[in-house]
């Protein structure tokens, strides 16, 4: 008899683990379809995104050809077309190259509007930051001096990858404004900067020896100079998204 109880429980528990797995079963297979449909997207995203990359490329590539051979129209027709592409890097280089044609056009309003957009849109601070820092190039005999501050305060802090660049642009800024003493604070800074190039060091003690020397003025007229000197062209790094 005992037997039998004990096999009627075991069918008892088998009817309710089995109504147990048919309830549950819904939910376990929604949560894999929602897991290979998200994967399938990311993929999907992913590969979109690297053939997005890859045209903005070809196409960067020949404005830069073009803009080479001397055919500049054609150049700031392509750069336009990757300036309204969703391939960051690429976006954000070819902006700079279109402010630059308006900075040598004299058109600074009009340069420094597409530097800042080309800043928005950069994946990476070593693309961004090259544009910040050729805005306020742009801008560095004509912008109110705390304008100027407001832009390159933000370049300075450690890690930025324009850091000794920034901090030229700011004592030009200073010796524009009238303040040597200031300035020559910020040239030697530079001076002592480990991530300074060899170059961005020369130029801080000769400003030194000039300013020293009572021709600062002659430092200032470099900085008027140094506004057509933005930095070199960053390298795109289309998929190596960073902090902005």
């Amino acid at each position: 008899m005992a037997d039998v109880f004990e096999e009627v429980e075991e069918q008892i528990r088998s009817a309710r683990y089995k109504a147990l797995a048919l309830r549950v079963l819904p939910w376990v297979a929604g949560a894999l379809i929602l897991a290979l449909i998200v994967a399938l997207g990311v993929w999907g995203w992913q590969a979109y995104r690297d053939r997005t990359d890859a045209a903005a490329s070809e196409q960067y590539a020949a404005a830069i050809e073009a803009f080479n051979a001397g055919d500049r129209n054609e150049a700031i027709r392509i750069w336009g077309e990757v300036g309204k592409s969703n391939s960051r890097a690429y976006k954000s280089l070819s902006l700079q190259h279109l402010g630059g044609v308006r900075l040598a056009e004299n058109d600074v309003a009009g340069a420094v509007k597409l530097f800042d957009e080309a800043a928005e849109a950069a994946p990476t601070r070593v693309i961004g930051d090259a544009a910040r820092l050729k805005s306020a190039f742009a801008l560095l005999d004509t912008a109110p001096y705390k304008d100027l501050e407001s832009r390159l305060n933000p370049l300075l802090e450690e890690g930025r990858p324009y850091r000794a660049q920034a901090r030229e642009a700011l004592a030009f800024a200073k010796l524009l404004a009238g303040d040597e003493a200031g300035a020559r604070r910020e040239f030697s800074v530079i001076s002592l900067m480990s991530d300074a190039g060899e170059g961005e060091r020369q130029r801080a003690n000769a400003a030194k020896d000039l300013i020293d020397s009572g021709s600062g003025k002659a430092v200032a007229a470099a900085a008027k100079a140094a506004a057509a000197l933005p930095p070199p062209e960053p390298q795109p790094q289309p998929t190596a998204p960073g902090p902005q």
